[in-house]
């Protein structure tokens, strides 16, 4: 069971998404801006709202307006619902310069709205409906 638990504090904007264990919320997202496609993380949070009700996404520097345009695209579908935003500033240590760097972070918590199930089970039934369809 040793290596299953990884502490994350921060991921860089280069960074790559990975779920905070070891104490942190299991339903956030820490988004990369170049890492995956958009819809990856669409998608994820979508899943993660499934399984915990709400999701918190998180990102650093470029990666913002990643996280921004996700909320948007699961606002503006009716999925969900904006909780929370935060905005800070994060303290990152530039290997390269030797010494620390301001990063701007922002997390924005979402939460399932009303009809968020139905919504859901509506996108499932169109895709088996669609491959009916091809079957006869």
């Amino acid at each position: 069971m040793s290596g299953d638990k990884a502490a994350v504090v921060a991921v860089p904007a280069g960074g790559d998404a990975q779920q905070k264990k070891a104490g942190g919320p299991e339903n956030r997202i820490q988004v990369s801006s170049s890492k995956k496609p958009l819809f990856f993380y669409v998608n994820l949070a979508k899943k993660y709202m499934q399984q915990h009700g709400d999701v918190e996404l998180s990102a650093l520097g470029l990666a913002i307006s990643t996280v921004v345009t996700i909320a948007e695209i699961l606002k503006n579908n009716g999925l969900a619902v904006e909780k929370k935003i935060r905005t800070s500033t994060v303290q990152i240590s530039d290997e390269m310069r030797g010494r620390p760097i301001q990063k701007a972070k922002i997390e924005i918590l979402l939460g399932k709205t009303e009809n968020f199930d139905e919504l859901m089970a509506a996108s499932a039934g169109e895709a088996t409906t669609g491959d009916d369809e091809e079957q006869s």
